[in-house]
């Protein structure tokens, strides 16, 4: 149970709600790429861990501390993890909270989860991939009762990262020009933001043809196959002199260059996508691109206040302006996630989500 060793069901031991925690019965869970990547690579995270962080349910029980959420309520998790009391924090910015820690427990305090063996990890406070969830009530919104569980699911993660990184982030205006380097989950919410804002050109770049069809359904006016042509040059050809808004959401150096380098002088390069650990690009200081002026973003969870936000995005699913019906591909079972996450790598599907527990 560690990286590289892939998922395992068992059964585990969940604590009662303390202090300001909130249990919650797991309606629907998906599976996000970050999950996968955490689980193939080494970040130093501890293990045993329960992975899983897109979570929608019903809340269950509530710790005598929590004053935002009822029983009965519907819920949506989030990885954002934030005190509500440093600098950050009160000026609106909880997605670079100084103190997330504030979140989980004390070290000394009864772990939340324990097996036979002790103590296991919750990824990022919440360890999604389970019947039940025990969640710092900060990290929970509430949404209306009339999303769909698994279309709820995806708003916590895959909706606030690419749609966040477009409205909140690059704050993209009625006319700017916009590219989307990657067509998952994250990449077609922030084509459907883009739509949303008005962007007058949005591009659409991957390596599946069927991929960048169904990106068209979400908004975007141009689509570009990396694998048979220059993105870099075929952007500039579309636009004239490159794009106001580049956004890379997966997470590698050589598409992240790509998104730098089809970006207009004077314009943005949004990093969305978290690369594995010792990734890095290189960037020229040679004057033409100091006088180039373009602005590289790294940007983490599309800068959101999710209590926020994800209420927000539940009510425009509702009125039929986010598109979240095509995104989730598939419904599984607990036991299937290897099986879905092989599917991922080989870029079948974009978003499976757990329903049956």
């Amino acid at each position: 149970m560690g990286p590289g060793r892939g998922f395992t069901v068992m059964d585990i031991a969940i604590d009662q709600p303390k202090g300001r925690e909130v249990l919650v019965e797991v309606k629907a869970s998906g599976l996000c790429h970050t999950d996968l990547t955490v689980s193939e690579a080494d970040f130093g995270l501890p293990f045993p861990a329960v992975l899983g962080h897109e979570v929608a349910g019903i809340v269950l029980q509530v710790g005598p501390e929590v004053t935002d959420i009822g029983i009965g309520d519907h819920v949506v998790a989030c990885l954002i993890q934030f005190c509500g009391r440093c600098i950050a924090c009160l000026d609106g910015r909880t997605f670079e909270c100084t103190n997330p820690g504030a979140t989980l427990r004390a070290p000394d305090a009864l772990p939340r989860l324990s097996g036979q063996d002790g103590p296991i990890f919750q990824f990022v406070g919440i360890g999604g991939f389970a019947e039940q969830v025990l969640v710092h009530e900060n990290q929970l919104a509430v949404v209306n009762k009339t999303i769909p569980f698994p279309q709820a699911a995806v708003l916590g993660c895959g909706t606030v990262t690419g749609a966040g990184a477009v409205i909140n982030s690059a704050q993209v205006r009625p006319r700017d020009s916009v590219a989307v380097f990657g067509t998952g989950g994250v990449g077609l919410n922030a084509i459907n933001a883009a739509r949303l804002s008005g962007a007058s050109v949005i591009v659409a770049v991957d390596l599946v043809d069927a991929k960048l069809e169904r990106a068209k359904r979400f908004g975007a006016t141009h689509v570009v196959n990396a694998g048979t042509t220059d993105p870099v040059e075929a952007i500039r050809a579309i636009t004239g002199a490159g794009v106001d808004f580049a956004f890379e959401v997966i997470g590698l150096p050589a598409t992240q260059q790509q998104a730098i380098e089809a970006t207009r002088a004077g314009g943005t390069t949004i990093l969305v996508g978290m690369g594995k650990p010792g990734a890095s690009i290189t960037l020229p200081t040679s004057m033409e691109m100091l006088f180039e002026h373009k602005t590289v973003k790294p940007v983490s969870m599309g800068s959101t206040h999710l209590k926020r936000d994800i209420p927000y995005y539940a009510d425009m699913y509702v009125e039929g302006r986010l598109l979240l019906d095509e995104i989730v591909t598939q419904e599984i079972a607990l036991d299937e996630i290897p099986a879905a996450y092989d599917q991922l790598k080989h870029g079948e599907g974009i978003r499976s989500v757990v329903t049956r527990f």
